[in-house]
């Protein structure tokens, strides 16, 4: 026995160990609810693989499944989800790489995927000539591994040998093999890595940079490696920085200028998970840079090493994106000062920022709305041009050359297709290469953009897609998305699984673009940190009851949706606020929050949500953390709950003893856990269809039955 595991109602002992078929009906009561000061009596359910943990799992599933797979609409809403997420059609999203394009493509033949190549020209041109690399489904097959490809480092400039990361699963962990794309195939007796979570890439062709974990136990509290070592082909490792245990992670960096050459390596310490050193490596003892602890690494370019500042330091504002002469920094780092490149305004946030051969590029959000704008250094003084890209639309860098000013960059709304765009940073051109066709009718929708006021007067946006010929009386279906964490924005983008399995049957679809992520820069993230965390629940109420002041829905027709952290948002919801809504969809969630920093990588989130360890900290978490809020004889909306238990980065206790809280309240409730995925929950698109089709049947049962 787990001598962590806390004695068990005799009753709820029995249910427990029941077989699956019996588990598949809800239990009544057999156990108090968690409280946050008493022992948790779901504790066995964080053992991932265990077997009494597993059993329970099956039993869950196999009532999810007969709940949602069971619907008769169940197999057309598979059926077109498929058909969205292996389409022929689709958009093959590239990468620069050697001269031309890689891509990844997922299919119903090639669920692990084929990584490819082509020539950029026929890329461009709207006929690729692909030839394939490495056969991910021939591997994972020869291998007996459910592998998927999580991407590759490739060596400039030449950009043939690349060291491949491979995921057992579609986890955080991979493992790491070198792989040269000339003869394609992996380098016999060349680098690996064996699977953990890790960083590695090349300082020269035969030195890496690797932060792993070199013996072990040797990982951060958050389960990330704090040791970066050089690993020489030979097998000598020498150490080059050292963390500490209590710190999330140690990663390396390396300013390539030209040809490829290696100009600097930078270690980055990650102290907390927006706080960090950055330590410029060299002959002598490293050299911490003169920045504030929370700012961001972005891109080296002309000779410049370019930051975002995430906090005001000194003359230079919060938010703003600034360079350091790398010259200045290798003479002495301690007196080498930053230039100001950009300072956002109220309405602006900086979300993407990288570097062409010789141009900075950066991605803004103007009242959530994207613009591109691209800086060149020349003189002394950095100096902008506008892209001329579409207007009103959320605009994302896909790729940046690194010998070239070439860029593509995704261009969708939530009626506009998504389509590519290849731009020449340098010329200030831009042409459209690729484009999606319509996957729903959107002449039968309209998109709105409102306010509302929070509890403490602020004016929280959020956009709506609603259907154009219903009446405003409250009656429609509405699906509700909210995230509100880690400076993360979400503005407007084109859902065609959303579009053609929720709107095109008469649903609405609600973005609330809540404080905590970073729609209006950093300021708009730090203000519902830690013991402020309240107010972002508050933003999402809020919207809520715009929308019923408006008329486009009412409780009875309102679903919301969050996963990761919006899982915090939706199950808070949930028990705040039962009242609001009918639906409730909670996907790889956090849930647990007085032990969250105990699971895999919850460590690195104390910056975000505060440390249960520290009793101020616990108490304002108690106050909302939604395992511990659950209240007897409440009516709650049916939640939806799912997760999969290859997710190492949430952890699937977090999903599954909330849906034991519930079931011993007798509350209502579906949970379903996959066995594969990953945190994305996409890694397979056969597996993510079928998890859109479970999603949107439940939705329907609630909201449009």
């Amino acid at each position: 026995m787990n001598a962590l595991r806390p004695a068990l109602p005799a009753a709820l002992v029995a249910a427990l160990l029941l077989p699956a078929a019996a588990l598949a009906q809800p239990a009544t009561g057999s156990a108090s609810p968690p409280r946050a000061d008493a022992p948790d009596p779901f504790l066995w359910l964080e053992e991932v693989d265990g077997a009494r943990a597993m059993t329970w799992v099956e039993g869950q599933n196999a009532r999810a499944k007969a709940r949602l797979e069971g619907d008769a609409r169940y197999e057309t809403l598979l059926a077109e989800a498929r058909a969205i997420f292996t389409a022929q059609d689709r958009i093959a999203t590239p990468s620069f790489r050697a001269g031309g394009v890689d891509n990844l493509w997922q299919d119903d033949t090639n669920p692990h995927g084929l990584w490819r190549h082509a020539s950029l020209e026929s890329y461009a041109a709207g006929a690729p000539d692909w030839t394939t690399i490495l056969d991910m489904d021939a591997l994972a097959k020869s291998e007996g591994r459910n592998w998927f490809f999580h991407g590759a480092t490739c060596l400039k400039p030449a950009e043939a040998l690349c060291l491949v990361e491979l995921s057992d699963g579609g986890g955080d962990a991979v493992e790491i093999r070198e792989f040269d794309t000339t003869t394609r195939a992996f380098v016999s007796g060349g680098f690996t890595s064996p699977e953990g979570k890790q960083s590695a890439t090349w300082l020269d062709a035969d030195t890496l940079l690797v932060a792993r974990e070199w013996v072990p136990g040797e990982v951060t509290e958050s389960g990330y490696p704090y040791v970066l070592k050089s690993l020489a082909r030979d097998g000598t490792a020498v150490e080059l920085y050292r963390g500490q245990p209590t710190d999330v992670s140690v990663s390396p960096i390396v300013l390539r200028g030209e040809g490829g050459r290696a100009d600097a390596v930078i270690a980055v310490r990650g102290i907390t998970f927006y706080e960090s050193d950055f330590m410029l490596l060299g002959e002598g003892a490293p050299a911490r840079l003169p920045l504030p602890k929370k700012a961001e690494y972005e891109a080296y370019v002309s000779g410049q090493a370019i930051f975002s500042l995430q906090e005001a330091h000194g003359d230079l504002p919060q938010g703003a994106l600034v360079s350091f002469d790398l010259a200045a920094l290798k003479a002495d780092p301690a007196a080498a000062t930053a230039q100001l490149i950009f300072a956002p305004g109220p309405r602006q946030a900086v979300q993407q920022a990288g570097a062409t051969d010789g141009r900075l590029v950066v991605a803004l959000l103007e009242d959530v709305k994207g613009a591109v704008d691209a800086w060149a250094f020349d003189g002394g003084a950095w100096t902008s041009t506008r892209l001329p890209l579409p207007a009103d639309a959320n605009i994302t860098l896909t790729d940046l050359a690194s010998t070239t000013d070439a860029l593509f960059a995704k261009v969708e709304g939530f009626l506009e297709p998504t389509s590519l765009w290849l731009a020449d940073a340098g010329a200030a051109s831009a042409r459209q290469v690729a484009a999606l066709p319509d996957r729903f009718d959107p002449a039968t929708h309209l998109v709105e953009q409102h306010w509302a006021t929070s509890s403490d007067g602020a004016q929280i946006p959020y956009f709506v897609v609603r259907p154009k010929g219903p009446a405003l009386d409250g009656q429609i279906p509405t699906l509700m998305y909210g995230y509100g964490g880690f400076e993360v924005a979400k503005p407007p983008i084109y859902m065609p699984e959303a579009g053609k399995l929720w709107m095109a049957r008469g649903g609405a679809y609600v973005i609330a673009n809540i404080r905590g992520g970073g729609e209006f820069g950093p300021a708009w993230h730090q203000s519902v940190l830690r013991e402020n965390r309240q107010l972002a629940f508050d933003d999402f109420a809020a919207v809520a009851r715009d929308l019923f002041a408006r008329k486009i829905t009412s409780p009875r027709r309102l679903g919301i949706y969050g996963r990761s952290n919006g899982g915090v948002l939706t199950s808070v919801s949930m028990t705040q606020h039962p009242e609001l809504w009918n639906a409730v969809v909670i996907e790889s969630p956090l849930i647990d929050m007085l032990r969250y920093h105990r699971l895999p990588a919850g460590a690195s989130w104390v910056g975000e949500y505060g440390d249960p360890e520290v009793a101020e900290d616990r108490a304002f978490i108690a106050r909302y953390s939604a395992y511990q809020n659950l209240k007897p004889d409440t009516d709650y909306p049916e939640a939806y709950i799912t997760t999969n238990t290859r997710d190492d980065r949430v952890h699937p206790g977090h999903a599954r003893k909330f849906a034991a809280a519930l079931e011993a309240l007798d509350v209502p409730y579906i949970y379903y856990e996959p066995a594969a995925g990953g945190h994305a929950n996409d890694a397979d698109p056969q597996l993510n269809a079928a998890r859109w089709a479970r999603h949107y049947v439940y939705l329907m049962q609630r909201l449009m039955d």
